[in-house]
């Protein structure tokens, strides 16, 4: 269905870089200086299965002359587009211009959707929490620049989407995203087609069969999943043709997409290193993950015993993640693996109340109270969760700087037990909390 998306925001905060983004293509110049972009320019734009028009507009200044005029193109973007993406600056924070046009957007009428950009390498929280303000929902964490949360931009924009097209029609419920990975001839396409039921990918026993991300809908007792075949991932070194590069690419982006992603590892060489290291990216990008060890009719004796060992010494940020011993090609313990998906995916989004978190945090300090810095002990003030997918915490702590790394990991274990978090990436970043004696 067609929809128009308005992006906007004050100069500087990347709404060029996000329009480039979302078109695929570079279209819009992008440099640091504000003020780059005056006329409004219109793309193409492809997030997942979504397809709409974008329109890149100039920096939310008020003024008159030329400010005035682009103040005014902005205007007429929003009477064109069905819904808006206001943008802040995560690491600088709210500002008294964000607040401003985000109360003019509201007086629009117009669904809005605040994203947070420049979030990169768990940058910006502080400007996450602030931006809960605005009175405009959760924010949508993204890095344009780096392609980051764009997963999470996808299931804010997919109903609104629904709506944009006007009539009675239900809003479909929003797909599962799943995406299968592993090295070459491990199975991954023997596997969906036994998920599916049906030869719906060409298998073989030669590596590099599958070259594209190919995607499936799909429906389990119920629940809607978009299911993603990728090509073999091999180390980096031994990638030389183009052809096998952009595959690469396209499994890499489906990582990026995906809710949940299996990693496939065959039970006759299990755990390999370029599996951890695939799982490790996986981690990174935040997704939920599940090991399946697949070829189980190939296993040798202690092959489980060996997987979850090499998980506990490799793994270690992805405690408890489910790891399910299984086989394509005879179907034995497949019956295992969507509902492992399935909690996983639970796991992923979970909330956890201010309140409770805060009395975990006190006992949590009590037990094993934080090190002394500078003659002083580092008091933990507060936490609360920032968002989910993944579970992300921002701690607020005196001396936020100096709390060691080992003290974040006793909390996260700590998180990952009294809460029942396995297998997800948990985040915390702290923070300094704010000085009420300090000179404003």
């Amino acid at each position: 269905m067609a929809f128009t998306v308005a992006i906007t925001g004050r100069p500087n905060v990347g709404k060029s870089t996000l329009f480039n983004r979302l078109a695929g293509r570079r279209l819009a110049i992008v440099d640091r200086t504000p003020g780059v972009t005056r006329d409004r320019r219109e793309g193409e734009a492809r997030l997942g299965d979504l397809r709409f028009t974008i329109i890149d507009t100039a920096g939310l200044e008020e003024g008159t002359g030329l400010e005035g005029r682009l103040l005014a193109q902005t205007g007429h973007a929003l009477e064109q587009a069905d819904l808006a993406l206001l943008l802040i600056d995560a690491r600088v924070g709210l500002t008294p211009i964000d607040r401003h046009f985000a109360t003019w957007l509201r007086e629009s009428g117009l669904p809005v959707i605040l994203v947070a950009n420049k979030c990169e390498g768990g940058a910006g929280e502080a400007g996450i929490l602030e931006a809960h303000g605005l009175g405009m929902g959760e924010p949508v964490a993204i890095s344009a620049e780096h392609g980051l949360g764009l997963s999470e931009l996808y299931d804010a924009l997919a109903p609104l989407a629904g709506d944009a097209g006007g009539g009675d029609a239900v809003p479909e419920e929003k797909p599962l995203q799943l995406a299968i990975v592993g090295r070459p001839n491990v199975g991954k396409s023997t596997m969906i087609n036994r998920l599916l039921g049906a030869e719906r990918m060409v298998t073989g026993p030669e590596p590099g069969v599958t070259r594209d991300a190919v995607p499936v809908s799909w429906t389990y007792e119920g629940r809607h999943i978009r299911l993603v075949d990728t090509a073999g991932l091999r180390r980096a070194s031994r990638v030389a043709e183009k052809l096998e590069e952009m595959s690469v690419k396209d499994a890499i982006n489906a990582i990026r997409f995906a809710h949940v992603v299996v990693v496939v590892t065959d039970a006759s060489a299990p755990l390999e290193k370029q599996d951890l290291t695939i799982a490790r990216h996986v981690i990174e990008e935040g997704r939920a993950l599940v090991i399946a060890v697949n070829k189980w009719d190939l296993a040798r004796k202690g092959t489980l015993a060996r997987v979850n060992g090499r998980l506990e010494k490799s793994l270690a940020q992805a405690d408890g993640v489910p790891v399910i011993p299984c086989s394509a090609l005879t179907g034995h313990g497949m019956e295992d693996l969507l509902p492992a998906v399935l909690g996983a995916y639970a796991v992923w989004n979970k909330r956890i109340s201010t309140g409770l978190l805060n009395r975990w945090l006190a006992r949590m300090a009590e037990s094993h109270p934080p090190p002394v810095s500078k003659g002083r002990r580092i008091r933990l003030r507060y936490m609360t969760q920032a968002r989910t997918r993944p579970p992300t915490f921002a701690l607020s702590a005196s001396r936020a700087g100096d709390l060691p790394e080992s003290y974040l990991r006793y909390l996260v274990k700590g998180l990952r037990r009294d809460f029942k978090l396995p297998g997800v990436p948990i985040r915390i970043h702290a923070r300094k909390g704010r000085n009420p004696y300090a000179p404003k």
